[in-house]
């Protein structure tokens, strides 16, 4: 009889292996965050001569975002892909098919409360005005957890979809010459209302925030348990496509809501008669009350915006002054990392456990079975809530403001004025000291004298910049151009080399997309080399942002860009191998991760915020269609050379 005994190492040699390991988890997502990070700040520099905004706010939450990633991926793979991926093989074989496919919705509305990205999408409403996108701000700040139910219940379909797929092992193109021409011609039939048209780009947006690190892994654990258990399995080829799924049905399940609670909005109207009396009926049902309609008033409409609801400037004063003594003007962006973090346990706790206990009480109890390596999965369980709650946090603090603040500066390269330089906020600010002088035609030109450091400057006096209520006043300083050329044109190269070059460059570094590159060079013997297929996505996404960022400034309706890439890919779609058509589809997902979705989306919404346009949405639709198209060219093109290669050795052999 043989006995095993235990190896016994030093505290000091276990914390030497910990600590190795976990420096080189941090340096992966370090590496993974470094470039587009270093590439927004270096671009901020260089055209705008200024750092960002709240800089140390903002590395806070960077360093916030490395730390998150590392815990979170390690969870993942310590906890949730291992229970999942023995769900699977035990529901395919105990459960049916109908517990398969109730088992899959649940899973996939479980996995999309979970992903990171979502955070992104929950503050993506601040920009968007109520009286210029009723329906649009009705489901991102009247009812944001409907609309991620929506997305969620897209996905836990497309999570059925692709575990009966994975089951049965049928083809993925019939499932794609289905969804896509449905989804195609509800988007046409969207653009026709004022109303729906303004959340198209949301919904497209929504199937790029979805495939994440949570749902991707999980999704295709669950799948690989299953085809293990179906004795289905198709090797590698056989899990590409679900990705694709994740993607699409979402865009769906937003539209499906939009069409439902459009009776129940106001239509766009002009913003002095969106608060006038007369539309006041209309306007509450965007809101709680009519204290709440007020405090939005005063938040974020313009002087005609108040002069409609309050009359008067009295009136105005009054309502501030209460509304300050009640404590409701605390801003999000004063808050401290350390309150944001506690902020975000709750959020993460409702996102992971739910979707833990939801794996755990099907295998246990009605399967029966209980994981391997109970200890791995309980660490991986916490490595994941840490992580989220470090990553969600992070987004908050340090990807969303950089990506907003470098979208809303863009627009000014295409301007031939200078560029705005950081805001002065000016205390305690005294009317009385503003002088006048008067100008070449005998205008009175209203200005002040403001001491900044060793200078006395002369500041032009804006009564718009100056809040009475709190005696504070704005003064937006100008910084010239580094390059001196006051021509559009310039501008505008630089904004396309800008989203062409963060496009590409984030790309390269998404882990999931090397996964991807790694799995197409075993699928095809080395034939298709990884750097190759990385290259091709890359592109993709650098062509859809530029196409993103030019939407939103020529004010180009959705429609016309999201439509034609999807015609030309269909007939791609049948003309290619079966399994390129999976990869194809499925790198649309994996080039947006955490890191990615908040940069871009913040960054797209920043512009339409900068630029007046009511909807920003969209820009993370593009980066994800083009590099589906660029991947099928790149696919085809292989297969012709593949043929041609054939033809040649035949040749050769009939010669001889």
């Amino acid at each position: 009889m043989t006995m095993t005994s235990r190896v016994r190492i030093s505290f000091t040699t276990a914390a030497r292996m910990v600590g190795g390991y976990a420096s080189s988890r941090l340096r992966e997502q370090l590496k993974a965050v470094a470039f587009v990070v270093v590439y927004l700040v270096a671009f901020q520099f260089l055209v705008f001569g200024t750092a960002p905004a709240e800089a140390f706010r903002v590395a806070a939450g960077i360093a916030m975002v490395v730390f998150g990633l590392a815990f979170f991926l390690e969870g993942l793979l310590l906890g949730l892909m291992p229970l999942g991926q023995r769900v699977g093989i035990r529901l395919a074989t105990r459960g049916g098919i109908v517990a398969l496919v109730f088992f899959g919705v649940l899973v996939g509305v479980g996995s999309t409360l979970a992903e990171p990205a979502i955070a992104a999408l929950r503050v993506a409403g601040a920009g968007v005005t109520a009286w210029e996108a009723p329906l649009l701000f009705f489901l991102l700040e009247r009812i944001p957890g409907v609309l991620i139910l929506s997305v969620g219940a897209g996905v836990g379909v497309a999570v059925a979809v692709g575990l009966l797929r994975f089951f049965f092992g049928f083809s993925l193109k019939p499932i794609i010459l289905i969804v896509v021409p449905v989804l195609l011609a509800a988007t046409v039939f969207l653009a026709q209302s004022p109303n729906l048209a303004m959340i198209i780009g949301l919904a497209w947006d929504t199937g790029a925030v979805t495939t994440g690190p949570v749902t991707v892994p999980l999704v295709l654990a669950l799948g690989i348990g299953v085809s293990r258990a179906a004795g289905k399995s198709e090797g590698a080829a056989g899990g590409f496509g679900t990705v694709m799924l994740a993607s699409m049905f979402p865009v769906l399940g937003v539209m499906a809501l939009g069409v439902f609670v459009e009776p129940r909005v106001p239509e766009p109207v002009s913003e002095r008669e969106f608060f006038s009396e007369e539309f006041r009926e209309s306007a509450l049902r965007l809101f709680a009350d009519e204290s709440d309609l007020r405090r939005y008033a005063i938040l974020n409409a313009g002087e005609d915006g108040r002069n409609a609801i309050f009359g008067d400037e009295e009136t105005y004063r009054e309502a501030v002054r209460l509304l300050t003594l009640n404590g409701e003007f605390v801003a999000d962006t004063q808050a401290s990392p350390g309150a944001v973090l506690l902020e975000e346990v709750g959020s993460s706790l409702r996102a992971v456990i739910p979707l833990t206990a939801l794996l755990g009480i099907v295998l246990v109890v009605l399967l029966r079975d209980r994981p391997r390596y109970l200890d791995e999965v309980i660490l991986g369980i916490v490595f994941a809530l840490v992580g989220m709650t470090f990553l969600a946090g992070g987004i908050r603090l340090g990807l969303a403001p950089l990506g907003d603040d470098v979208g809303r500066r863009l627009p000014q390269v295409l301007s031939e004025q200078d560029f705005a330089g950081d805001p002065v906020v000016i205390e305690q600010f005294d009317p009385d000291r503003v002088l006048t002088a008067l100008d070449a035609t005998g205008t009175a030109v209203p200005f002040f004298y403001l001491h900044d450091g060793d200078t006395v400057n002369i500041v032009p006096f804006d009564a718009e910049r100056y809040d009475p209520v709190s005696r504070r006043y704005i003064h937006q300083p100008q910084t010239s151009r580094w390059y001196q050329l006051n021509l559009p044109f310039v501008g505008i190269v630089l904004v396309m080399i800008f989203a062409f070059g963060m496009g590409y460059g984030s790309t390269l570094a998404e882990p999931a997309l090397n996964a991807l590159g790694r799995t197409v060079e075993d699928l095809t013997v080395g034939t298709v080399r990884r750097h190759s297929v990385v290259r091709a996505v890359s592109i993709g996404v650098g062509i859809g942002l530029v196409v993103g960022v030019a939407r939103i400034m020529y004010g180009i309706p959705i429609v016309w860009t999201i439509v034609p890439p999807y015609l030309v890919l269909l007939p791609l779609s049948i003309l290619s191998e079966e399994s390129f058509v999976g990869i194809s589809w499925d790198s649309g997902g994996v080039t947006t991760g955490p890191v990615t979705v908040p940069l871009v989306l913040a960054m797209g919404l920043g512009i339409g915020g900068a630029l007046g346009v009511v909807d920003g949405f969209g820009i993370l639709a593009m980066a994800s269609v083009y590099p589906i198209l660029t991947v099928m060219i790149f696919g085809l093109f292989v297969r012709m050379k593949e043929r041609r290669t054939i033809r040649e050795a035949e040749q050769e052999d009939d010669g001889e």
